[in-house]
């Protein structure tokens, strides 16, 4: 017999190392590249950080409404949530728009725990809370316009900030009145 019949043509051999090129790609892709579940656990940890921060947000409205001012204090914050003034607005009813007045929404687990809103999903650390001091000075003349003597008035509280440690992104701003209550996000 002729050895050069038992050998199978070239293209045989050739759509075979095609396939087996295509395959290592295809693994290289999924295994290295875009792992499923690091994908998966970095999504759910950006949309629970989201909607973490955005029901501080919500919180620290219904803080200011109640007490004039922001508070920098987590802890002092979910006790409010869990308070009978924020329970009575959660459990309200809005006749205008025939909805539910809860301005808070279920995290993706689907229900709202306001313990947990203290801390970043993925790295368990707390979320930092700030709010501005502002000073302002003002000038006092007496009516004939000699300088009479400088007043100073300490604001504390009218802006706040709520950022992620994790850098999933920011809520308001303590520099300027236009950023108030605004995600970065959006």
């Amino acid at each position: 017999m002729n050895s050069k019949s038992n050998q199978d043509p070239w293209y045989v051999h050739a759509g075979l190392y095609a396939v087996v090129v295509i395959l290592v790609l295809i693994l290289i892709k999924v295994a290295i590249i875009d792992p499923r579940e690091i994908v998966e656990a970095e999504r759910y940890n950006k949309v629970e950080t989201r909607l973490r921060m955005t029901n501080l947000k919500e919180a620290q409205i219904l803080w200011e409404k109640k007490h004039g001012q922001f508070t920098d204090n987590l802890d002092e914050l979910v006790e409010f949530i869990n308070s009978p003034y924020v329970d009575s607005i959660r459990n309200s009813f809005d006749s205008l728009t025939m909805q539910m007045a809860d301005p808070f929404k279920d995290l993706s687990h689907g229900e709202f725990a306001p313990e947990s809103l203290i801390v970043s999903p993925k790295s368990r650390q707390r979320f930092i809370l700030a709010i501005d001091t502002s000073l302002s000075v003002d000038s006092v003349f007496t009516t004939r316009g000699r300088f009479l003597r400088v007043d100073s008035t300490t604001k504390i509280g009218t802006r706040y900030l709520i950022e992620d440690p994790d850098g999933y992104g920011t809520i308001g701003s303590i520099e300027s009145d236009a950023l108030k209550n605004t995600a970065s996000w959006e």
